[in-house]
């Protein structure tokens, strides 16, 4: 073989070689470089996946405790005490004595009153025999119509008298009945403040005892806005009270106002709680702690992932290419450390977790996952 024809052979040869061994991987290393060096000038941003959170929610809040009904008891009528036969912490029963009031003037006024009674019944029957002698004479035209007219008017009268006197001896009977003051139903004695022998004017002035209904608890509870539609009657609810560390008392909504207060938007709440033993007093302070069924389950986040703009809240999430898109929502409760998403996001979107002023719409990103992006 010639020697020009070889150099033709060899020289390709060698140029390939040279390419393949030298230049080849240059311009990969080239190329490498390139790429990381366009995604190194991508901002890195750490990102968390939305999720609903747990239908679930709970809330303690403050509670006064009350009983289920709270009754002063005063005098209807005017006398002395006689005689007292509760205390205070002693258990009364509907319609048991409690105190004899000695009232001889009212004595006195239901004699007098009886005995007008009985006078006006006499004079009742007079009249009538009066008015029958003279209807019986105006048969026989042996006196004037006018003077029948009369003695039969002076008999419905005698009626109208003995019904006042009657009506009279009733009320004065009522109020001899009201010198035993009974408990109105069953309860306890929560204070006593009449001595044997006080002078007790009916109606007002000394308040001869207090009773209390203790079975039966009313606790109530102001509810924030956020979490009014959640309440309902019949909604279970745990009654914490710090004498009784551990202790949980279980109780439900009775009733709600149907109106929140405008000073401090919340709505007042009353849970019944039975209290058999007496172990919680009328007047205590507590907690109470309800678990709320969400009537629509809300997606959860870090509470810094939302922006306060000027168009309004914002989050940031990034699409499928890695490219940031800025997004309104409506926030629901804050909870601190975390908030609640009720409108305008996805399940399932990544969300930049902690969002700088440097992050646009459509700018090209390098997400990283946080811990919390990766629970299930």
């Amino acid at each position: 073989m010639k020697p020009a024809r070889i150099l033709i052979i060899l020289i390709p040869l060698a140029l390939a070689v040279v390419f393949f061994a030298g230049i080849l991987p240059r311009l990969r290393a080239t190329a490498a470089l390139g790429s990381r060096a366009a995604a190194s000038a991508r901002p890195v941003v750490n990102v968390v996946v939305a999720r609903l959170s747990s239908a679930r929610s709970e809330i303690t809040l403050p509670a006064a405790i009350e009983a289920l009904q709270d009754t002063p008891i005063y005098a209807r009528t005017t006398g002395y005490i006689a005689s007292w036969s509760a205390d205070i912490g002693d258990r009364v029963k509907a319609g048991q004595v409690l105190a004899v009031i000695d009232g001889p003037d009212l004595d006195q006024e239901l004699n007098q009153a009886r005995a007008t009674l009985a006078q006006a019944k006499a004079n009742l029957e007079l009249a009538r025999i009066s008015a029958d002698r003279w209807k019986d004479l105006g048969k026989q035209n042996a006196v004037a119509q006018q003077d029948v007219d009369q003695k039969v008017a002076d008999y419905a009268a005698g009626q109208a008298g003995v019904t006042a006197a009657q009506a009279a001896v009733d009320r004065l009977s009522q109020l001899k009945d009201f010198q035993q003051v009974t408990a109105p139903y069953d309860g306890v004695v929560s204070a006593r403040n009449a001595q044997v022998g006080a002078l007790i004017n009916a109606g007002a002035g000394i308040e001869i005892f207090h009773i209390a209904e203790t079975d039966i608890l009313r606790v109530f509870v102001s509810v924030p806005q956020s979490y009014v539609r959640s309440i309902r009657k019949g909604l279970g609810a745990d009654v914490l009270v710090p004498e009784f560390p551990g202790r949980v008392f279980h109780g439900e909504v009775a009733r709600f106002s149907s109106s929140l207060d405008s000073a401090s938007r919340t709505l007042l709440t009353e849970v019944r709680l039975a209290n058999p033993k007496g172990e919680l007093f009328p007047g205590m302070f507590g907690e109470v702690r309800f678990a709320f069924q969400a009537p629509q389950p809300a997606i959860l986040l870090p509470s810094n992932a939302a922006v306060i703009a000027a168009a309004g809240t914002l989050v940031a999430t990034v699409d499928a290419s890695d490219r940031i898109h800025l997004v309104p929502v409506t926030l629901g409760r804050d909870f601190g450390s975390q908030i609640e998403i009720v409108a305008g996001l996805e399940p399932g979107t990544r969300v930049v977790a902690k969002p700088s002023d440097s992050l646009v719409e459509g700018l090209e990103v390098t997400p990283v996952e946080t811990e919390d992006a990766r629970k299930p």
